[in-house]
């Protein structure tokens, strides 16, 4: 199977997942196998949203709306156009994925296949309803992609490189497991956004989706906020107002009723809105309703403390604060090659050939 034949089968995918928006389900005509899929693909997204409580409804279908503008046959060559994989001899990478929001290992998945080697997937319970449904869809496409694509419940045991993600602790286990092949094992990371007080009300109202885009549980959430000293969240806590609805989840609302009591109990100061807490303090991964802040006093010094911390924050948030920091509102539309971990995997892909 060659390589343009797999940007094919994933860019009819892309076409396919186009029909669910954030709007809504729209049945459009000349999809490939659509009779057979699309009202099964409406009752994967039920399932999914019955089987864990984070995954709304309205959640899924941003992941799913946001996969289809990313898998357009243009997007697939660009992406690919920068690696050699000419000479890739089809290996078996076994994937352990994380279950915190919809279709968090996709990328995994993608990378893997698209590159030409075989994959065994291992899912996370949390998060297993979707990805079989869109691998049938494919397989469906492309009948050869059946010898490539398979899932466990099991350990995985027969591979010849591994990517894996967990937390800090299931990261030694991994590491402990795997150590001995080829492999990518990520660790928890968190994201920060840099305020300096000159932002727009419409900027931060941006950055709130950042934060609250998947009640926050993923690895491109903003889960921390670094201001300078004595800022005025007066204009921050109005931006957020539009994201009230949010405090009606009964999973979220529960979380912040328990957390707020616990920092109340534990005479922490702190700042709050009805749905939003903010807490000052110097880690980076806050709970669910609560985003931490710290105070800054100069750019330099951000810099620096960014520097040490590396391998605790996927994404910056910022107007312009360094080359690597990205807008307002943009951290959970990620490109094809915004690697989990700042990880090449295709690079990584291309030397276990």
């Amino acid at each position: 199977m060659v390589l343009n034949d797999r940007i094919t089968a994933f860019s009819e995918l892309g076409k396919f997942l186009s029909q669910f928006k954030n709007t809504g389900y729209e049945k459009v005509s000349g999809i490939k196998n659509n009779e057979d899929f699309f009202d099964g693909m409406i009752q994967k997204i039920t399932s999914a949203k019955n089987h864990n409580g984070w995954f709304t409804e309205e959640n899924i279908l941003f992941s799913l709306s946001q996969w289809s503008m990313l898998l357009t046959k243009s997007n697939l060559e660009q992406w690919l156009s920068s690696y050699d994989l000419s000479n890739i001899t089809s290996k078996t990478v076994g994937i352990i994925m994380a279950g915190n929001i919809p279709l968090v290992g996709f990328h995994d998945f993608i990378s893997v296949v698209i590159s030409g080697h075989k994959v065994i997937v291992k899912q996370s319970s949390n998060d297993n309803q979707l990805l079989p449904f869109l691998a049938s869809y494919l397989m469906n496409i492309s009948p050869e992609l059946k010898n490539y694509i398979s899932f466990t419940e099991n350990r995985i045991n027969d591979f010849d490189a591994i990517i894996a993600t967990g937390s800090n602790n299931t990261a030694r286990y991994f590491e402990h497991y795997f150590g001995n092949k080829p492999n990518i094992i990520r660790k928890n990371r968190n994201s920060v956004a840099v305020l300096t007080g000159n932002e727009t009300k419409e900027q931060l109202t941006a950055l709130g989706d950042d934060i609250f885009r998947y009640y926050g549980l993923g690895c491109r959430s903003v889960s921390k906020i670094m201001v300078p000293e004595n800022y005025d969240f007066d204009l921050f806590f109005k931006s957020m107002y539009s994201y009230n609805d949010i405090i009606k989840g009964a999973k979220y609302a529960n979380n912040y009723d328990y957390n707020k009591a616990v920092y109340l109990m534990s005479n922490f100061k702190l700042l709050e809105n009805g749905f939003l807490m903010l807490k000052e303090d110097t880690s980076y991964s806050s709970p669910i309703a609560t985003l931490f802040y710290e105070t800054y006093t100069s750019k330099e010094e951000l810099q620096q403390k960014f520097q040490l911390d590396k391998e605790d924050i996927q994404c910056i948030v910022s107007d312009e604060f360094s080359q690597e920091s990205i807008d307002f509102g943009t951290t959970q539309s990620p490109s094809l090659s915004d690697y989990a971990d700042n990880i090449d995997v295709i690079e990584f892909l291309t030397t276990i050939s």
